[in-house]
């Protein structure tokens, strides 16, 4: 596959079964949605500690009764080896999503974030290698650039990690690389950037900064901004973490496989500005908005200063191409959160 149309066509023509993890998460329950729609056989394995069940009810209510008996969702854990072998049965294709995310959780509690991260990963390898599965895509992070200064990003240039969250990231394309070498087995990961969408969770201590800064806006409370607001980030649009995943599943080019790839748009913006167009896309809805400001606060441990992607080796090797950017992304975003939110 060249381009995410080609991929998109070929699934309309082939039907294959896939496993998403962590499906009734934020970017699982996205994936699952997008592979419903292509006529795609799915299951979705979940312990739903950090996703929710109406993720998927949405689903089912969006695609209707006939495409949703083309899902089987399996209540189970990746840190048990059975669940993942029950849910590797009979699969294609694996998209790995289900991970303990959030770099503050992992430095208030590493032994569990790696208990998911690391131990649930090499689970679900194992699971996968032994089920036959034709290819493994799993979610990495851009959290594996740690300490390294250089913007953009480019995959084989790496620092230290800043948290234990980072830590289990890296472990985990280690892990695929020597399964890579040690079985054969086919794997890709995807160094998140980011990513924001619908069905991201606003609520909780570790909720991602766009759905929290939404509900707060929207409900007239504080923004809290970490440091003085200049932090900067890549912020990728769901829709193009979806293609992403498409993409490296099917793709027939052998120089792509078993390699990690930035999943990001290309694109900087600081926190500041990121505040300055949710408000100016939510003033008109929500007029009390009108003389709102930040609240600024420390700087939070494990942090990165700037990020930003190459994405160069996705578009030359994958034929990814992001449709959106942050502005289109939010406008999205913000349709789907005052929707939700709001009413």
């Amino acid at each position: 596959m060249s381009t995410y149309l080609e991929a998109q066509n070929h699934l309309h023509n082939h039907q294959y079964r896939w496993l998403v993890t962590g499906a009734a998460g934020f970017i699982g329950s996205n994936l699952v949605e997008a592979l419903l729609r292509a006529g795609q056989n799915v299951v979705g394995l979940d312990n739903l500690s950090t996703g929710h069940l109406h993720n998927l009810e949405q689903i089912e209510e969006l695609v209707g009764p006939n495409v949703w008996s083309n899902f089987r969702f399996i209540k189970g854990d990746i840190v048990s080896l059975e669940d993942c072998i029950d849910a590797c049965e009979g699969v294609d294709y694996v998209l790995h999503e289900a991970a303990l995310g959030s770099v503050s959780r992992s430095i208030e509690d590493p032994i569990l974030t790696n208990t998911s991260n690391v131990s649930g990963f090499l689970n679900m390898l194992v699971a996968a290698r032994n089920a036959k599965v034709k290819r493994f895509v799993y979610a990495a992070s851009s959290s594996t650039y740690g300490d390294h200064p250089k913007l953009p990003k480019v995959e084989d240039q790496i620092g230290r990690p800043l948290s234990p969250y980072a830590v289990t990231k890296l472990v985990n394309e280690l892990y695929a690389d020597v399964f890579a070498r040690s079985y054969g087995f086919e794997s890709i990961g995807l160094r998140y950037f980011n990513v924001f969408g619908p069905r991201q969770d606003p609520h909780g201590a570790y909720a991602a900064v766009i759905p929290q800064w939404v509900a707060a806006l929207i409900e007239n409370r504080e923004v809290a901004i970490n440091g003085d607001g200049e932090t900067s980030r890549d912020f990728c649009f769901i829709d193009n973490v979806v293609q992403a995943n498409v993409l490296a599943a099917l793709t027939s080019n052998p120089a792509a496989i078993n390699q990690v790839y930035n999943v990001a748009v290309g694109d900087r913006t600081t926190l500041n500005e990121l505040y300055e167009a949710m408000k100016r896309l939510l003033v008109q809805r929500f007029p009390h908005l009108q003389n709102h400001k930040p609240h600024y606060r420390d700087f939070r441990a494990g942090d990165v200063r700037h990020s930003q992607a190459d994405i160069a080796k996705a578009r030359e090797l994958l034929g990814f191409d992001p449709i959106y950017r942050i502005d289109a992304g939010l406008q999205r975003a913000m349709n789907w959160y005052v929707d939700h939110l709001s009413t």
